[in-house]
């Protein structure tokens, strides 16, 4: 299969691109990685992500990736790195076509949901425009599956837990979660008028070594290591459904390779959000396993052996109190679904962060 990873130097999309090379490494696949690296957060982290991966620029600065010019892995034979913003369609348009990808997988998308409350044109910008321009491509070129990522964050207000994919997702509280939800829209449209198979996957706070430094996981290790105060906010009364980076990287290579059909079942009276008279499936990647954030907090401290200066803070805006995924749809349709514990991964993440501080 030729495949096409978007988003190649973000946290998820080089994960999945190793798990896929290293999962099946007799099998034929061949994967372009495509990234603007822009500077939302450390461009160095990403250039190391992609250094990882084999693929390697002439200096620590995005600016020495050459745009539109493909770049072959040192590591990976199967592999190599396009410079390419999804929001210049034509640019986009033209690769797709060249290559004639069977499966694209999206992880390109501006992230966070606290930086979409001061910066919201970004979103539109990057996650509204930029998908657009991705499935106009998709079906132009007649890509057999495009799998992109969606976010548990579109559950907002709803508190049903756990949090099923056949759930209301009417009342988001951030334009990120908006920019999600439309996605999934988007693509049930383009999947209902052009037969273009689809599937969206709902993550809920993906963790792991060379995580966002965005996130809280990365926060909360980075300041305990570094004897800073963390900001714990709603007093630390908070669940949060952590999922591990290597589970969510198996989650996405089975997916791809499931390509949806039409549900037969499905009753437009009575109609499941989650699938479709068109080729179209919504997934939760999610470990079902909520925890406290202060629990979470602990678990840091016992494996740096630390105790972190807490800073209790009121409920951001945009924020929930709780994520709860029910992954069993997930785990039906793939055999899989994340299960690493906690603890186990919070252990590996404290060791990659000590490694990388002393380095």
């Amino acid at each position: 299969m030729k495949i096409l990873v978007t988003g190649a130097a973000g946290f998820i999309g080089a994960a999945v691109i190793k798990r896929i090379l290293e999962a099946d490494p007799l099998i034929n696949n061949t994967i372009t990685g495509l990234d603007n690296i822009n500077d939302y957060y450390s461009t160095q982290l990403k250039i190391e992500r992609l250094a990882l991966l084999g693929i390697n620029a002439p200096s620590d600065s995005p600016d020495s990736f050459p745009w539109n010019q493909r770049i072959p892995s040192d590591v990976y034979p199967q592999l190599s790195f396009i410079r390419l913003d999804i929001c210049d369609f034509h640019d986009l348009l033209r690769l797709i076509e060249q290559e004639k990808f069977d499966i694209v997988i999206n992880f390109a998308a501006q992230a966070g949901v606290r930086y979409s409350i001061d910066h919201p044109k970004r979103y539109i910008k990057n996650n509204i425009d930029g998908f657009l321009n991705l499935l106009e491509a998709c079906r132009h070129t007649k890509v057999k599956h495009l799998v992109y990522a969606s976010s548990s964050s579109v559950y907002g207000l709803n508190e049903k837990t756990p949090f099923s994919e056949s759930d209301s997702t009417a009342h988001p509280v951030s334009l990120y979660a908006v920019t999600k939800r439309s996605n999934e829209l988007m693509a049930h449209v383009y999947s209902h008028l052009y037969d273009l198979p689809v599937t969206g996957l709902r993550f809920f706070t993906v963790y792991g070594p060379w995580g966002r430094p965005d996130m809280s996981p990365y926060l909360f290790m980075d300041a305990i290591l570094n004897h800073t105060p963390i900001k714990v906010f709603n007093g630390g009364e908070m669940l949060r459904d952590f999922t591990y980076i290597d589970d969510v990287a198996e989650a996405v290579r089975r997916i791809m390779t499931k390509i949806p059909t039409p549900d037969t079942e499905w009753d437009s009276e009575n109609p499941d959000p989650a699938s479709s008279s068109a080729p179209y499936r919504i997934y939760n990647v999610g470990n079902s396993s909520p925890v406290n954030l202060l629990d979470y907090i602990s678990c840091i401290e016992r494996h740096a052996g630390i105790v972190a200066n807490k800073e209790m803070l009121p409920l951001q805006p945009g924020d929930v109190l709780s994520t709860y995924a029910d992954s069993s749809a997930l785990y039906r349709e793939i055999g899989f679904s994340p299960s690493t514990s906690l603890d186990e991964g919070i252990a590996r993440t404290v060791a990659w962060h000590t490694a990388r501080r002393n380095s």
